[in-house]
C-alpha cells in the first residue's frame, strides 16, 4: 500500500528538483518566446525576476522536492510545495486565461504534478486532518 505513495513522492520530488535546478543551470530547452512585456504574465515576471523572489521560489521547489522524495519528510515537503503548486495553477488560469494549458506539454505536466500531489495528500490524510484539529 505504501508503494504507490512512495512512487508518487519520488516522481513529484524529481519533477520539482529538475524544474528548480533548471532555473539556475538551464539544462532543459528554454522557451523560444517570452510573454509580451505589457501582458499580465509579462508584468508578473517583471516583478519576480529583478527582485530575486523567483530565485527563492525555485530554491523552495528544490528543497520541497527533496523533502517530498523522502518518505519521512514527505508531509513537510508538501507543506512547502503545496502553495507553490497552487500559485502555478493560478498563474496558468488567471494570468494566461488558461491559454497556456492548451499546450499539451503544459497541461500534461500540470496534470501529472497535481495527480501525484493528490496521491501524496490522500496517503497522509491522517496527518493532514491532525493539522485541522480532527
Amino acid at each position: 500500500m505504501k508503494l504507490i505513495p512512495n512512487i508518487a513522492g519520488a516522481l513529484l520530488g524529481i519533477l520539482f528538483i529538475i524544474f528548480g535546478l533548471d532555473f539556475f543551470f538551464h539544462f532543459l530547452p528554454q522557451p523560444s518566446s517570452q510573454p509580451p512585456a505589457d501582458s499580465p504574465p509579462g508584468h508578473f515576471f517583471a516583478a519576480l525576476f529583478p527582485t530575486g523572489y523567483f530565485k527563492l521560489v525555485k530554491l523552495l521547489e528544490i528543497i520541497g522536492g527533496v523533502l517530498v522524495a523522502l518518505p519521512l519528510t514527505r508531509n513537510v515537503g508538501m507543506l512547502v510545495l503545496g502553495p507553490i503548486l497552487v500559485n502555478i495553477w493560478c498563474f496558468h488560469i488567471f494570468l494566461t486565461g488558461g491559454a497556456s494549458l492548451k499546450d499539451p506539454m503544459n497541461a500534461g505536466v500540470m496534470g501529472l504534478i497535481t495527480v501525484l500531489a493528490l496521491i501524496i495528500l490522500a496517503s497522509g490524510r491522517k496527518a493532514w486532518l491532525g493539522l485541522l484539529g480532527r
